[in-house]
């Protein structure tokens, strides 16, 4: 569905590649710009397959990959020719990077006045923590969100994904790159897309943070509807595991108490003074059978109560599977490799997986000799260490 729109993909980490293997997924042309002497941390994660990790090849399958010393002249220049034929620019440096490489926003503009350029970056391109550095724990932290993320009396934790990363970082430049080219196709204008994942994770504060502006009321820990001020919360069974109880609706609350012998509960359960009873008495009800007990019993029943399960399971669980999240993605050395599918389903269309993510700048000979560049010059740029493949 974006098969006419090229990327040009100079971002490292999670937030930028997670973002350009969405469009990828939709069908755009993204071609990463890697440092051939600084390697992309996350090529290094574990668990290794073959020879880079896991979630590299995840997060850039179906990418083309050039390896380009953006501290030479020659590949600056290679930028500058590729920008006249790529539509958007995606970048993750601290702000003003760029700008020192001779290929920011003005610079490229210049080259190319349809270019859409966005730069994610922790805190934006402005404000007095512009050149800051951070993570996803600090972005959430400036944002609000960790202080009342937590159980009472306890520490924020470290959350099991990148919240700040993903949500804030990738999913909203995606949305701003889709509606600068939307725009650009009615004016033929460019645009220079700002995205800041601190800025975008303190907006996910969507109802709490609607509270603190109009009502004055600062969310703490467990002191909300959903943040385990009430019975909406995780309950541990007879053997270890939990489930996860969402029965806030009058209908789903009474077919939960009905079950558990616990009516006496249903007057309550609107009252904030009672919720600590309601919960205690949870506990001890579910805390009398086991996992795959309860499993029996709420497999049957819709009631908002599901199991917690671990990341194996989900990938086993029949809506998982019935939903064809998982998918086969070619793989240079293990032929086959299960990975996350891409979630947006439409009616029309079917997102092809090319291949994992593969070595750094293997695509690079090719990348040139389309440019125009004879085989000599790209062999002296390889030797000179422009260029590596």
């Amino acid at each position: 569905m974006l098969s006419d729109v090229k990327i040009l993909d100079l971002s490292t980490l999670l937030p930028g590649p997670y973002a350009s293997m969405v469009l990828a997924d939709l069908g755009a042309k993204v071609l990463r710009v890697e440092s051939p002497t600084r390697i992309d941390l996350v090529r290094e994660m574990s668990p290794q397959v073959g020879t880079s990790s896991a979630a590299h090849q995840y997060l850039n399958r179906s990418k083309e990959s050039i390896a380009l010393d953006l501290k030479q002249p020659e590949a600056i220049e290679i930028i500058k020719a590729l920008v006249q034929e790529y539509d958007v620019v995606l970048e993750q440096f601290r702000p003003g990077v760029m700008d020192r490489l001779g290929i920011g926003y003005e610079t490229l503009k210049a080259i190319n006045p349809k270019l859409i350029y966005c730069a994610i970056t922790g805190y934006g391109q402005t404000g007095p923590y512009k050149d800051r550095a951070g993570h996803d724990l600090n972005y959430l932290a400036i944002a609000g969100i960790s202080s009342y993320s937590k159980r009472k009396e306890q520490s924020p934790i470290p959350q099991g994904i990148q919240i700040a990363d993903v949500a804030g970082g990738s999913l909203h430049g995606v949305i701003g790159i889709l509606t600068a080219l939307h725009h650009r196709q009615r004016t033929s204008e460019g645009q220079m897309i700002d995205i800041s994942m601190t800025d975008c994770a303190f907006a996910l504060n969507a109802m709490s943070g609607a509270g603190a502006l109009a009502g004055n009321e600062i969310p703490g820990a467990e002191s909300q509807l959903l943040n385990g001020g009430t019975f909406y919360d995780y309950y541990q069974t007879s053997d270890g595991r939990y489930l996860s109880v969402g029965s806030l609706e009058p209908k789903f609350f009474s077919g939960l108490c009905q079950l558990l012998d616990l009516e006496h509960l249903l007057p309550l359960a609107s009252k904030p003074s009672a919720q600590q009873q309601i919960k205690d008495s949870f506990t001890l009800a579910f805390k009398q059978k086991t996992y795959q007990q309860w499993q029996a019993i709420f497999i049957k029943l819709d009631l908002c109560v599901e199991p917690v399960l671990n990341l194996k399971e989900a990938c086993e669980h029949p809506h998982i599977v019935a939903r064809e999240l998982i998918v086969d993605v070619q793989h240079p050395q293990t032929g086959i490799q299960k990975q996350l599918a891409c979630p947006i389903k439409f009616s029309g269309y079917q997102p092809e997986y090319q291949q994992a993510g593969g070595e750094v700048g293997v695509d690079g000979k090719q990348i040139l000799s389309e440019l125009g560049l004879s085989n000599s010059k790209i062999t002296a740029f390889k030797k000179s260490g422009v260029v590596t493949f």
